[in-house]
């Protein structure tokens, strides 16, 4: 005689748990039926087949606890890549390159000596500076693009300050690195950022539908690949490049960690508005201190 030890809501549970009795050798067979599909195993197997999948339940439920950072489609995500891509684009439009002798250059780049000397500012007003139009057209481009994909996943505050905070935290980290004369201007240390904090927040999800597609290995794999393709051209910055995708890396895995879904309404505008005012405030600490040429970019 045979029993009927399960029952399950779809013909996918149903064969996940036939794998684990198939890898127990215990005989079994499904039937589909009205109300789902039955797991049914011979008498004498019952207690074992029972006990075997008991087992592999509490496994699994210790592997894939409750999700964090639960995705939340946040309205506007679009608006705010391209908003902050535009902001790039005019700032260069204004202010134009360096080799026009703008002060801007002078008081601004990520100049190793000077952040080491404590004009840790220069950090985020460097991020905001281009050597050229194909520079900062190509840093636009790819700020829409994944600042807009940090913000679907964890709202425009959040995502923006993280985004910000990796960029000046790698060209702290990349001044000590390199050292004296270095100097270098660009985002992208911030969008390589973006592509870390991503990663990073995939990493520590734990939702079974994300898990399933995609593994933490692969998520680092394709870092690196998009690292090989965005980031070692001809005059680019590896390391610093290479920095941004690890401080963001970190900060992505911190956001995972601690949130258990993003911040909605007034915590997100907040934070845009200190994102906002953080590089005013560092341009504004910027012009009022002595310039330094500067070369270099990213």
């Amino acid at each position: 005689m045979d029993t009927a030890i399960r029952n399950a809501a779809s013909l996918g549970q149903a064969q996940e748990w036939a794998l684990v009795l198939a890898a127990a050798g215990i005989p079994h067979r499904l039937l589909v039926g009205t109300a789902g599909v039955l797991v049914i195993v011979p008498d004498e197997e019952a207690s074992r087949a029972e006990k075997a999948l008991d087992d592999y339940d509490r496994e699994t439920s210790v592997a894939a606890p409750a999700p964090v950072v639960e995705p939340t489609s946040h309205g506007g995500s679009w608006a705010i890549g391209l908003g902050a891509a535009t902001c790039l684009l005019a700032f260069f439009a204004l202010i134009g390159p360096p080799d026009d002798g703008s002060r801007w250059y002078e008081h601004g780049s990520a100049n190793a000596s000077r952040i080491l000397g404590g004009e840790a500012w220069r950090a985020v007003t460097a991020l905001t500076l281009h050597k050229d139009a194909v520079h900062v057209a190509s840093n636009a481009v790819a700020t829409a693009v994944l600042l807009t994909a940090v913000v679907e996943r964890l709202g425009p505050g959040v995502g923006l300050a993280l985004m910000l905070l990796a960029g000046a935290s790698a060209n702290v980290i990349s001044a000590k690195v390199h050292g004296p004369p270095f100097a270098a201007v660009g985002f992208s240390t911030a969008t390589f950022g973006a592509i870390g904090i991503l990663a990073g927040v995939r990493i520590v999800s734990r939702s079974p539908i994300a898990t399933r597609r995609a593994k933490p290995w692969t998520v680092l794999a394709a870092t690196l690949v998009l690292l090989t393709m965005l980031g070692t051209s001809k005059g680019s910055d590896v390391i610093g490049h290479a920095l941004g995708v690890g401080c963001g890396l970190l900060l992505g895995l911190a956001a995972g960690l601690a949130l258990r879904r993003s911040p909605r309404g007034i915590v997100q505008a907040a934070l845009v508005g200190v994102s906002v005012l953080v590089v005013i405030g560092c341009w504004f600490l910027a012009l009022a201190g002595p310039p330094l040429s500067s070369s270099g970019h990213r």
